[in-house]
């Protein structure tokens, strides 16, 4: 900007110089003509006076001047140059003079450098006299004056060098310094005044749509970050314009950076495919695995005029369905493998039976042993269905306070002969406390962990059930001093139909639903469930509350 400013100010001076110089020469050539003719004009009144008074011979005629008196037949009678000019000036000008009685011309030149004025005026005798003023030409005058000329020039282009030089940096400086937000402030600009007065109201024009762009981009963020689904939008190009942290989350990928692209996130073959599809225009939908966590992902075409120009890929967290659907299955065979078994034995006697020929004593067997069947069967579908129950919640349950201290002394007496033939004593011991639930569904909760630390125990063992509370939480525990859990297998002991050791639960009568009773009664009534064992030396299971 300095550099423009210096340029048109030293140019607009230059072109000021030279027409300066233009007017100064059309000055002096009107000076110098209107002079040279006054002073032939004058010159020829004198001249007159002395030839009409028989004086002009003694006339003194300077150098730049000629006198001389033309009869009218155009023959030189007197010359003060005393040259024999013969009839040369017999011209439209003498004849001129000699018809109206003065006339005015130039006349011949004698060079390049001088001009040649000539004033005739008619005599009494009716001869004209002449007188030639002979004078430098006006460029001759300004060709001597070129020194001064020239030092003027030089004396103006340094004056305006300088000049120019810093007009253009006061000038240039502080609009280069210039903030749109402050541009009113500048002082000693009074001619900007207007423009900053634009700036001002632009700037606040501007203000107004960039917090609004903000606050829309706020809340855009705020909305998709919220979202349980993962969000990825990209461009043409494959590179990230948003993504939220849920889709961060699934994919367990760090946030991007600016300018990164889509595969940044996520380098799986089918994310590669989805991604593809969608920028070639077409949907997809692609059910992907990464490590322990499944995810669905759409991705979709942006069309803008019928051209794709990006994309919207929606990433679905479906870890707990898969789970869900694993488990589904694993659940129906279970079930089916539960309930072939003593339907097997239990078709099988009765054949046997039907047939007759069957002793007493081995009758009486047979029918025990479909007696044993069907109450495990009917104590598989008895767990099945409040399990069932727990899995909705429960709601058809009346939800009280219950005294657990209380609760274990009723479980206790409930086992206490099934305790007795297996050679374990149950304790029960702590402080009241009271939870506020569902009676029947806490007493399963105790039951099951007893009847399980029953079963799992050895003759001449102990099951204690404690209840208290335990940093303002009420809890019950129960403690065996069993056969112990490795510990490789706690995680899995709530799953359903998980065994330790198959062999022996088949030979105790479990089903592999009680501790899952146990977890899901604890999640209805919003407790945490903890497990702790050493191999050999019991178990210990605690609800928190």
């Amino acid at each position: 900007m300095t550099g423009k400013i210096f340029k048109n100010t030293v140019f607009a001076a230059v072109v000021a110089v030279f027409m300066s110089i233009i007017i100064v020469v059309g000055v002096l050539f009107e000076y110098f003509a209107v002079r040279t003719e006054k002073e032939t004009m004058a010159f020829c009144e004198l001249a007159v006076s002395a030839a009409e008074s028989g004086y002009i011979g003694t006339l003194s005629v300077p150098e730049s001047k000629r006198v001389y008196i033309i009869s009218a037949d155009g023959t030189v009678m007197f010359d003060s140059a005393e040259e024999d000019v013969g009839n040369a000036y017999t011209g439209e000008e003498l004849a001129d003079a000699l018809e109206k009685g003065e006339s005015s011309f130039e006349g011949k030149a004698y060079g390049p450098s001088e001009r040649t004025v000539r004033y005739a005026k008619k005599l009494a005798d009716g001869s004209a006299i002449v007188v030639a003023f002979t004078e430098p030409t006006v460029w001759l005058v300004v060709l001597g004056m070129s020194g001064i000329f020239l030092m003027v020039i030089a004396l103006a282009a340094l004056l305006t060098f300088v000049g120019s030089l810093r007009a253009s940096k006061r000038i240039a400086e502080p609009l280069n310094a210039l903030e749109p937000k402050s541009a009113v402030k500048i002082r000693g600009m009074d001619e900007l005044l207007p423009l900053f007065g634009k700036i001002e109201h632009q700037n606040r024009k501007i203000e107004k749509q960039v917090a609004e762009l903000g606050r829309q981009r706020q809340e855009f963020n705020d909305i998709i970050d919220n979202m349980n689904e993962g969000l990825i939008i990209i461009d043409d190009k494959k590179l990230i314009l948003a993504v939220n942290s849920a889709a961060l989350n699934i994919l367990g990928a760090k946030q991007p950076k600016k300018g990164a692209g889509v595969f940044s996130l996520n380098q799986g073959e089918l994310f590669y495919d989805a991604v593809d599809e969608a920028l070639s225009g077409e949907s997809s939908v692609k059910n992907i695995a990464n490590g322990d966590i499944y995810f669905q992902m759409i991705a979709n075409p942006v069309m803008t005029e019928s051209a794709v120009t990006g994309a919207v890929i929606v990433i679905i967290d479906v870890t707990e369905k898969e789970k869900l659907e694993v488990m589904r299955r694993e659940f129906t065979s279970n079930v089916s493998h539960e309930l072939k078994t003593p339907l097997t034995s239990i078709y099988g006697l009765s054949e046997i039976l039907m047939a007759g020929n069957v002793e007493e004593e081995i009758s009486r067997d047979f029918s025990k042993s479909i007696h044993d069947e069907t109450g495990r069967m009917i104590s598989l579908v008895n767990d099945i269905l409040k399990l069932s129950q727990l899995d909705e919640g429960g709601l058809n349950y009346h939800r009280e306070y219950v005294d657990m201290l209380e609760l274990g002394n009723t479980v206790a007496d409930r086992l206490k002969t099934a305790a007795d033939n297996a050679g374990v004593t149950i304790n029960v011991e702590g402080e009241p406390v009271k939870v506020f639930g569902v009676y029947n569904v806490l007493e399963e909760i105790v039951y099951n962990l007893c009847d399980n630390s029953l079963k799992y125990n050895r003759p001449g063992g102990t099951v204690t059930v404690k209840a208290g509370r335990d940093e303002g939480h009420a809890f019950v525990a129960v403690s065996d001093t069993g056969i112990g859990i490795p510990e490789e297998a706690l995680p899995r002991i709530f799953e359903r139909f998980y065994r330790v050791d198959k062999s022996h639960s088949r030979k105790i009568g479990g089903t592999g639903l009680g501790l899952s009773i146990v977890k899901h009664a604890a999640a209805m009534h919003g407790a945490t469930i903890s497990a702790q064992s050493v191999l050999g030396e019991g178990t210990t299971i605690t609800v928190r509350f």
